[in-house]
């Protein structure tokens, strides 16, 4: 039966579950990207066209201020216009400033360099054809210091308006009594939770996100009402000691380092699978303040200290990267077995690992470890490989090799991965 005026019951129904949907889809974050690389090489390119639809903003360094004195040294970025273009998304512009000692104030040198430069870079980009949908200011500033950085941006903004202007934050920040009229002066902040603080020592456990930390800064941001995007990591550092377990330096990438012959190495990376938790946690709750999230940095062909695409794009689909790993053998000739670690998961595999091969009827007659596997055990019909002092990583849909056997008789081999210690 149908009520005069009322749709029937099933279109209803249809219609409710339709609109909570929208409003399910309405209410995700979100996802933009940053775009740190000063070359614009081919695989920044491609790595922009193939993957622009994933995003919902680009932004893009446009350059470094770096001081000496009060004397600005600029390091701009040649941007390929052309190709943000293309990607038919939202583009902000990235102005970074480095750490500043002097003095703060409307008629200063100093904040008529930035303004005038922020300016130029607002018409070169609409000359170019591109509107930019914000002007990123990324300074370096002494926690003291925020008042007088609020006058920068109050003239700035004014300069570049009506290009909305957008600063980046620290956690530490919102606890300063002169963050909220800093916010506030400004169109919006990005809070950066992701930072590698100094390590004290080799042994020391660091690392470049705590999610603990990040959502208690993000509830403490929203707390102060201004609107804000919340900065996550995808990146990675090799950090360096010395022979004493004394940091000595740390590097991502660009130029290979000087380090010295006796320097001891880790490494630090964004946990993909915490910041998947952290995304899928404030995609499905979040603040009315938090307004997206912004990933640092753009994956691109060669970065070695990035995540694989294939991490990656799992966590934005709002999925928990997954794991798959498994062991090839293959028969090179009668008795020689050579044994290869594949990677068939999204996820970069780095585990301390212990591989077990068993056979029947032949002896072992030489064999050895590849790619920081040992041959651990030797047995009448079993061999064990293990990794050494440090633990494999593998990244994404690669392989490697990890060893080989030599059998008396040409026999079949049965391979398990005994264990996996993941660090």
């Amino acid at each position: 039966m149908t009520v005069r005026g009322c749709p029937p019951i099933s279109r209803l129904i249809l219609c409710s579950l339709v609109a909570l949907d929208f409003s399910l889809r309405a209410a995700e974050l979100p996802q933009e990207i940053y775009v740190w690389q000063r070359a614009w090489a081919d695989p920044v390119r491609r790595a922009l066209t193939e993957h622009a639809e994933t995003f919902a903003r680009f932004v893009v360094l446009k350059g470094e201020v770096t001081w000496k004195g009060e004397k600005p040294q600029l390091a701009q970025v040649s941007l390929d216009y052309n190709a943000l273009l293309q990607t038919k998304r939202p583009i902000g512009l990235a102005l970074r400033i480095g750490p500043y000692s002097g003095q703060f104030a409307t008629t200063n040198a100093s904040v008529t360099y930035l303004a005038d430069l922020a300016e130029k870079w607002v018409a070169e980009a609409r000359t170019a054809g591109l509107a930019p949908t914000e002007l990123q200011l990324d300074f370096d500033c002494a926690s003291s210091k925020l008042s007088g950085y609020r006058i920068w941006v109050e003239l700035i903004r004014k300069r570049v308006a009506p290009v909305p202007l957008v600063i980046t934050a620290l956690p530490s920040w919102l606890d300063e009594p002169a963050f909220r009229p800093l916010a506030q002066a400004a169109d919006g902040y990005v809070l950066q939770v992701h930072s590698l603080q100094r390590p004290t020592g080799f042994e020391a456990n660091f690392t470049i996100c705590d999610p603990t930390l990040a959502r208690h800064a993000v509830a403490k941001a929203a707390d102060i009402g201004v609107p804000f995007r919340v900065a996550l990591p995808t990146y990675g550092y090799l950090v360096a000691f010395d022979a004493k377990g004394r940091f000595i330096g740390l590097s991502a990438e660009g130029p290979a380092k000087s380090w010295p012959g006796d320097a001891r190495f880790k490494e630090v990376r964004a946990d993909p699978l915490q910041m998947a938790q952290l995304t899928q946690e404030w995609s499905a709750n979040h603040p009315a303040a938090l307004k997206g999230i912004i990933w640092y940095r753009l994956p691109v062909e060669g970065d070695i200290f990035n995540w694989r695409w294939s991490t990656f794009s799992a966590i934005l689909q709002l999925r928990i990267p997954r794991k798959s790993v498994r062991v090839e053998s293959h028969r090179v000739e009668p008795g020689l077995t050579e044994l290869s670690l594949v990677n068939d998961g999204e996820i970069d595999i780095s585990s301390r690992l212990a591989i077990q091969i068993r056979w029947q009827g032949a002896r072992l007659v030489a064999g050895d470890g590849l790619h920081g596997f040992e041959l651990s055990e030797r047995g009448l019909s079993s061999a064990r490989f293990e990794t050494g002092t440090r633990s494999c990583r593998l990244p994404a849909g690669e392989k490697q090799a990890l060893g080989w056997l030599r059998l008396s008789e040409d026999r079949e081999v049965q391979v398990e991965i005994e264990q996996s210690m993941e660090r």
